[in-house]
Order: C-alpha cells, then sequence, then structure tokens
C-alpha cells in the first residue's frame, strides 16, 4: 500500500526525522491560509499523487507570496499530472502539500528497500540527491553506498557513521547519522516495503531535513497497524486493483494489451513470459488463487475485461485443487452476463479439464480451445493483434 508525501513525512516525523513545515490542502484558499502560518516566503506548493516526478510534470512550483501561492494552487488542484511513473494516462491531482522553502546547501539520497538476493533490508544513500536514484544506479552505480540490516541485529550507529563520512557531509554528519537510524526504525516498525528520503537536505544552517518523502507497506502487515490502514487513498488505486482487493484476487494493472486469468503466481509469471515469447505484451498479472470458486472466477474474469486495454484474454489453468469444469463455468457465467465481445483462448490441464473445454465448446461464445502453453500464446497475440 502507497500513502502521500505528506502522510510519509507524519510518519518520519514520529520517528524523529526532522522535516520542513507545510500543511495538506485541498483548495487554492486553504493552500493561501497554510502558507500565512508557515512564516514568511518563499514557500513550496507541491502536488500529491502516488508517482514520483512530479516536479518533471509541473506539479511542485515555488512560490514568493501568499497570493502567488493561491494562483499555483489553483494551477495544480484538478490538473492531469503525467509523470515517468504515471503512465501517459497521468493522475489528477486531488490534494496539495504547502511548505516552508528552506535555503539548500546540498542534497543527498537515503532509503531503505529489500534486498531480494540477501533476504534483508538494506539502506541505500548516495551524494546525487534529488534525481531519480534508478538513474544514478545506472550510470554511476559506484555512487551508491549500501548497508545491510540483518533481521534481529538491525541498522547499527557505526553503519550510518561509515555511510555519512562517504557521503562526504562535514559537520552535518551527525545529525545525518541520527535520521539513518530514524528511518530504518521507522521502516521496520512499521512493515513498510520502501521508506525513502529525496532528497535529505544539508540547508545552510546546517539543519538536515527530508525534503521529500516516500513510503509503501506490505499489505500483509496492515492488520498491525490499523492507522496505517486508515491512510490508504482508493482514488489514487487503479480501479481493477481496487475492485480485485475486494473480492480477494492477486491484480496488478499492466500496460499490454493481452489481459491473463491464471491460477497460481507462478504459472502466471510463465503464461506472462509466453505471451513476450510469442510476440505480445500482457495487460495485467492476475491470479485466482488455488481454490477459487465458480463465483471467485465469473469475478476476476469481470475485473480482466473491464480494463479498455485488453485486446484478447487467455486464461490458463491448472486444475490440481481446482477444477477446469468450475473455471470453464465461471467463465462461461461472466461473459454471459457481460456479453463480451473480446476473444478469448483457454487452455485448460489437470482435473476435470476434458470437461471444462465441453463446457467452453458448447457454450455458444467466443472460445478458442489451445493445446499447450505455447499455442494458447501464439493465439492470443494473434487476435490481440487482429483486434488492435
Amino acid at each position: 500500500m502507497k500513502i502521500h508525501e505528506y502522510q510519509a513525512k507524519a510518519i518520519l516525523r514520529r520517528f524523529g526525522v526532522a522535516v520542513p513545515k507545510g500543511e495538506v490542502c485541498f483548495t487554492p484558499k486553504e493552500a493561501a491560509e497554510a502558507a500565512s502560518s508557515l512564516g514568511p516566503p518563499p514557500y513550496v506548493v507541491k502536488a500529491q499523487i502516488h508517482a514520483g516526478g512530479r516536479g518533471k510534470g509541473g506539479g511542485v512550483k515555488l512560490a514568493r507570496s501568499l497570493s502567488e501561492v493561491e494562483a499555483r494552487a489553483q494551477e495544480i488542484i484538478g490538473m492531469t499530472l503525467v509523470t515517468p511513473q504515471t503512465g501517459p494516462e497521468g493522475r489528477k491531482v486531488r490534494r496539495l502539500l504547502v511548505e516552508e522553502g528552506l535555503e539548500i546547501a546540498r542534497e543527498v539520497y537515503l532509503g531503505v528497500v529489500i534486498d531480494r538476493a540477501l533476504g534483508m533490508p538494506v539502506l541505500m544513500a548516495s551524494a546525487e540527491g534529488g534525481v531519480e536514484i534508478e538513474d544514478v544506479a545506472r550510470r554511476f552505480p559506484e555512487k551508491i553506498l549500501r548497508a545491510p540490516i540483518p533481521p534481529g541485529f538491525g541498522f547499527r550507529p557505526f553503519q550510518a557513521r561509515k555511510i555519512a563520512y562517504g557521503l562526504g557531509l562535514g559537520a552535518a554528519t551527525e545529525k545525518t547519522v541520527k535520521i539513518m537510524l530514524a528511518l530504518t526504525r521507522a521502516f521496520e516498525e512499521t512493515d513498510a516495503s520502501l521508506a525513502e528520503v529525496n532528497p535529505l537536505v544539508v540547508t545552510r544552517g546546517e539543519e538536515v531535513l527530508a525534503l521529500d518523502s516516500k513510503m509503501s507497506f506490505d499489505d500483509n502487515a496492515l492488520y498491525r497497524h490499523p492507522e496505517i490502514r486508515e491512510l490508504r487513498d482508493q482514488e489514487e488505486e487503479e480501479p481493477q486493483e481496487l475492485e480485485a482487493s475486494r473480492h480477494g484476487l492477486s491484480y496488478i494493472k499492466l500496460h499490454g494489451d493481452v489481459g491473463c486469468m491464471v491460477n497460481g503466481a507462478g504459472l502466471a509469471m510463465a503464461t506472462m513470459d509466453m505471451i513476450q515469447l510469442a510476440g505480445g505484451t500482457p495487460a495485467n498479472f492476475l491470479d485466482v488463487g488455488g481454490g477459487a470458486g465458480t463465483g471467485q472466477v465469473s469475478n476476476a474474469f469481470r475485473i480482466l475485461l473491464s480494463d479498455p486495454g485488453v485486446k484478447a484474454v487467455l486464461i490458463n489453468i491448472f486444475g490440481g485443487i481446482m477444477r477446469c469444469d468450475v473455471v470453464a463455468e465461471g467463465v462461461v457465467t461472466a461473459a454471459s452476463h457481460t456479453g463480451v465481445q473480446t476473444p478469448v483462448v483457454v487452455r485448460l490441464e489437470g482435473t476435470n479439464a476434458e470437461e471444462g473445454r465441453r463446457i467452453l465448446m458448447n457454450s455458444g461464445l467466443n472460445f478458442t480451445v489451445a493445446d499447450g502453453m505455447l499455442d494458447a500464446a501464439r493465439k492470443v497475440v494473434a487476435l490481440a493483434r487482429r483486434g488492435a
């Protein structure tokens, strides 16, 4: 689960990370009132969406007076902000963060992420702050400093000092050490999957503050953090992903045109690979699970087809726990109710596979039955191209 910048900063402040004074606003008038309480100008008006690169899209603006704050807020609220992370469709801006302006002397990057290869969290830092860390990693990998955070042992002060010295922060070193320790503690105690400060700034007065922040959390741990779960902004989530979560389905929207419905995460990944191998691009990841019934399959199929980018659908089911005839009945039910015109390729193997194929063939609907995964992938890619 992702949250907004202002929410992430509130959490980090609770753990001892210094952040600029600021206030969330929903109207231009509120923005001007918020700025008046922050002290003298300048001010920064920042769009709040669940995506980075906001400044590049015009979502972060400097204001040198209260009237300018209101004017900038008027420009940003309601705009569709397109950034490298939103995709071409962009995100509508519904709220702002108005903050005090700072005199910045240095910018660095700090972030805590899960390193899947090491099997533990890792703190990353770079003197190249304020830019996308992916670009730094690709172009200057030697500029990224790393420190593992072993479970049960945690991030130690000597590790923080070593990284701070490596960043060359001089007199700001000890304050940065405290922020690193607070950031890692926030990551661990909130069950976060990402805690990022980009940039962490050193001001001309040698204050050290998190100028921008991003946090996301492990959905499976949210039952331990009801206060964080309350921060969820459903308007920022993909409609299909939100609907899928209500039905207990694992769904992730992608940017292709071949819809996928599969049982089992491993088979879903393999199916997506086969679509790519056949020259197509998957439109989603959708795992209906091993024990889904007719209603669950019907919901999954309906959600998958609600994506206007889907030109053809591949249903790939291995019937172990799940029976293929149950899947077929669910698909036929959903297709009948929605009046779907999108071509559907089905590959069924395992328990009651023959019965499932018979149900599909006798449904009178637009189904193509495939023989094997490669055959299914080739057929669905050809149909998607024809539909496009």
